[in-house]
């Protein structure tokens, strides 16, 4: 029959996932961007390390310099000796700075000394006006006391060098305030009996007075220790300071000797001996 129905095969759908061709692509953009994102992570890694390198490079050189610079100035102090000391007009401050860093405080101490101390108050009390005297009263007082003496390492200290001997006029002797020991202190009335608690309290009252006065007393007996332990003390500033130190002699004076020390000054030829 010329009417024969003929059937086709409708044509398959279109495919609804990603085809090979897209997936490929996919892929290739993938791997473009991680090939990407590893050289940027390369690139940044090098920078660092080059600026590592360079800020490296540049420092050592620095540090290398002001490390040298430290060294040479500590060698020229240590190998300095005690002429350009004084030529350079910097030995007082050289003293002190060494002094205070040994001792940790700004007192070179000398000296102490223990006394029992003998206190007396003599009272002469009157009546009637004060035209009848009343019987005298004596009351004594004797506790141990500590004196303790010093010098000021920020006062006036002159050096002077001449024939190998540096003569020092250090500042004068101070002593602290005296320690009286209460709890050993007695009272005692040695003469009276009336108002004689007035005469204790008198005394009382005085003794800080009197235990200052007694350690001003005091100072020349320990003026001799003071001379001798400043005297070891300069000397072993020399020593540690200077490497000609050991070659010089120390001659220690006080304000009260300034004139003897006047005169080293108006016979010293000049101030800096010649190394």
């Amino acid at each position: 029959m010329s009417d024969q129905v003929t059937s086709e095969t409708p044509p398959p759908p279109p495919p609804t996932g990603p085809t090979d061709q897209s997936r490929d692509h996919q892929g290739a953009v993938g791997n473009d961007w991680a090939r990407t994102a590893l050289w940027i992570g390369v690139v940044l890694i090098l920078a660092g390390a080059g600026v590592y390198v360079f800020k490296s490079c540049r420092d050592l050189p620095v540090e290398v310099a002001t490390k040298s610079g430290n060294a040479i100035r500590e060698m020229g102090k240590a190998f300095a000796d005690v002429a350009s000391a004084f030529r350079r007009g910097t030995i007082s401050t050289s003293f002190v700075s060494y002094a205070t860093s040994v001792t940790n405080q700004q007192y070179l101490q000398f000296a102490t000394l223990k006394q029992m101390e003998l206190f007396t108050h003599t009272d002469a009390p009157t009546t009637g006006f004060g035209y009848i005297p009343l019987p005298e009263v004596v009351v004594e007082a004797r506790a141990p006391v500590e004196y303790t003496y010093y010098l000021d390492l920020n006062g006036e200290w002159k050096f002077i060098v001449q024939d190998h001997v540096v003569y020092v006029q250090a500042p004068p002797i101070r002593f602290n305030k005296p320690a009286v020991d209460v709890s050993r202190l007695n009272y005692e009335v040695k003469k009276g009996y009336l108002k004689t608690s007035d005469a204790t309290e008198r005394l009382k009252s005085s003794i800080t007075s009197l235990v200052t006065l007694k350690a001003k007393e005091n100072i020349p007996l320990v003026k001799e220790t003071a001379r001798r332990q400043t005297a070891d003390f300069v000397e072993s500033w020399l020593v540690k300071s200077f490497t000609d130190g050991k070659i010089y002699a120390v001659k220690v004076y006080f304000p009260d000797e300034a004139q003897q020390f006047s005169l080293i000054q108006t016979n010293e030829v000049s101030r800096v001996p010649t190394p």
